[in-house]
C-alpha cells in the first residue's frame, strides 16, 4: 500500500487528467465507441502520463499515488469515455496482486513493466460456470517438475488479447491458486488462444474475450504466494476493483447529469426552457443528490482501503449504490433529452448503454447485497471490526 498523497498533488494530477480528457477523449469518444475501435493513440498518451503505474510504488517505477488519486483519475476517464477506465482497471488489479501478495523477486520483475505500460496486465477469474460463484473455478493447474501445466477456458477477460501479464485463477491440488502468466499480445501465444471477442451492449472499444489454455506451460515461480490461497489474494484486490467500478459509475453519472442540466437550459417548450418546468427540476434534483451520494460513498470506501482498514462492506456499498445511481441518472438524462437522447447524435445514448456494465462488473449487485449483509453480520458478531 502506498502512502497518502499530498492533497495538492492529488488535485493537480486529477486536473491534468480532466484537461486531457476534454482535449483528447471527448471529441472522438462517440465516433470510436460506435465503431468499436480500440483507442490506441489515447492509450499511448495515458501510458506517457504514467496512468498505468499510478498506484505502483515509486521504487518499482510507478507514480506511487494513493487510492483517492486513483479514483479521481478513474472518474475523469469514465466521464470522457467509460471504456478507458476499463483499460487501467484490470491492469491495476494485476499490479495490486503482485505488489501485495507476490515475492520480492516477482515485484522487482513485473511491477516496473506494468508501471511503464511496457506490459499491460489483466485479471482472469471468471468462467462460464464461475462468475458470481468464484469458488467454482474449473481451469486446472497441474505441477510437472519445474513447471505448471494450465488447462481450461476463461471468460470475460477484459484486455485479454492485448495484455502481456495475466493474473490467472486456476485450481491446483491445494485449491484455487493465483499465477502470473506471461504472454505476448495477440490472439495466440504458446498454449493460449483468444478464441473469441465477446460482443457487448456498451463498453465498446476495449476487448472482452474468451481465453483457452491447452497444456500451456508456465514456470514454477509464476505462482503468487502460497498454493491454494490464490482466491483470497484476488478477492482482496477486487476490493479496489469494486471501488474502481464505483468511481467509473460516478464518472458516467456525472457526464449524464451535466448533459441533462445543460440541455434542460437550452431546450425550450411552451415558451421557456424546460429547466423551468417543475417536472424537470425534480428530476435534476434527484439526479444531483444521487450523484453526490455516490461520490461520497466511493470516497469513503477508498479512504478505508487506503488506511489499511477492512473495506469489503464499504467497497460493496459504494459499488452497489453508485452503479444503480449511474443507471438511473443515465436513464433520466435520456428522458430529459426526449427523442434526441435516443439518437446517436448525442452521447446520452452511450451513457445509457455503458451504465449497465457497472451493475454487473466485479460481482453483480445481487451478490454485492449478500456480501454487504454478511460483512455487517460478521462485524456485529465480533468476527470483524464493527462500524
Amino acid at each position: 500500500m502506498v502512502a497518502a498523497t499530498d492533497p495538492d498533488v492529488r488535485l493537480e494530477v486529477i486536473e491534468n487528467v480532466r484537461r486531457f480528457v476534454a482535449r483528447e477523449v471527448i471529441p472522438v469518444a462517440s465516433e470510436m465507441e460506435h465503431g468499436d475501435v480500440y483507442p490506441e493513440s489515447i492509450v499511448e498518451q495515458m501510458k506517457a502520463m504514467g496512468l498505468f503505474g499510478i498506484t505502483i510504488p515509486e521504487e518499482h517505477g510507478g507514480l506511487g499515488l494513493d487510492l483517492l488519486t486513483y479514483i479521481g483519475v478513474v472518474e475523469e476517464l469514465a466521464y470522457g469515455w467509460m471504456s478507458l477506465s476499463g483499460v487501467v482497471n484490470t491492469h491495476t488489479i494485476a499490479a495490486i496482486i503482485i505488489a501485495s501478495s507476490g515475492s520480492d523477486e516477482q515485484r522487482a520483475r513485473w511491477l516496473p513493466q506494468l508501471a511503464s505500460g511496457e506490459r499491460r496486465g489483466c485479471l482472469s477469474l471468471s468462467e462460464s460456470d464461475a462468475g458470481s460463484d468464484t469458488r467454482n473455478v474449473a481451469c486446472r493447474a497441474e505441477r510437472d517438475g519445474d513447471e505448471w501445466a494450465i488447462n481450461g477456458t476463461k471468460m470475460w477477460v477484459t484486455n485479454g488479447e492485448r495484455a502481456g501479464l495475466v493474473a490467472l485463477a486456476a485450481r491446483s491440488p491445494e485449491g484455487i491458486s493465483c499465477f502470473i502468466v506471461e504472454k505476448d499480445p495477440g490472439p495466440q501465444f504458446g498454449g493460449i488462444t483468444v478464441s473469441r471477442n465477446i460482443g457487448k451492449l456498451g463498453y465498446k472499444g476495449i476487448e472482452t474475450v474468451e481465453m483457452v489454455y491447452a497444456d500451456h506451460r508456465i514456470p514454477a515461480d509464476a505462482l503468487v504466494g502460497e498454493p491454494g490461497r490464490g482466491l483470497g489474494y484476488i478477492l482482496s484486490a477486487l476490493e479496489v476493483g469494486r471501488i474502481n467500478i464505483a468511481a467509473r459509475a460516478v464518472g458516467v453519472a456525472r457526464a449524464a447529469f451535466d448533459a441533462a442540466i445543460d440541455y434542460a437550459q437550452q431546450r425550450h417548450t411552451m415558451g421557456r426552457p424546460i429547466a423551468e418546468h417543475q417536472a424537470i427540476q425534480i428530476k435534476l434534483a434527484d439526479m444531483a443528490t444521487k450523484l453526490e451520494a455516490a461520490r461520497l460513498l466511493t470516497r469513503h470506501a477508498a479512504e478505508r482501503r487506503q488506511a489499511g482498514e477492512r473495506a469489503d462492506v464499504e467497497a460493496g456499498m459504494a459499488k452497489l449504490f453508485a452503479s444503480e445511481a449511474a443507471f438511473e441518472i443515465a436513464t433520466d438524462a435520456l428522458r430529459v433529452h426526449g427523442g434526441v437522447g435516443y439518437s446517436t447524435e448525442l452521447p446520452v445514448e452511450r451513457y445509457y448503454r455503458d451504465a449497465p456494465l457497472m451493475l454487473i462488473g466485479e460481482g453483480t449487485n445481487e451478490i454485492q447485497r449478500l456480501v454487504i449483509a454478511r460483512g455487517l453480520l460478521a462485524r456485529r458478531s465480533g468476527a470483524g471490526p464493527r462500524q
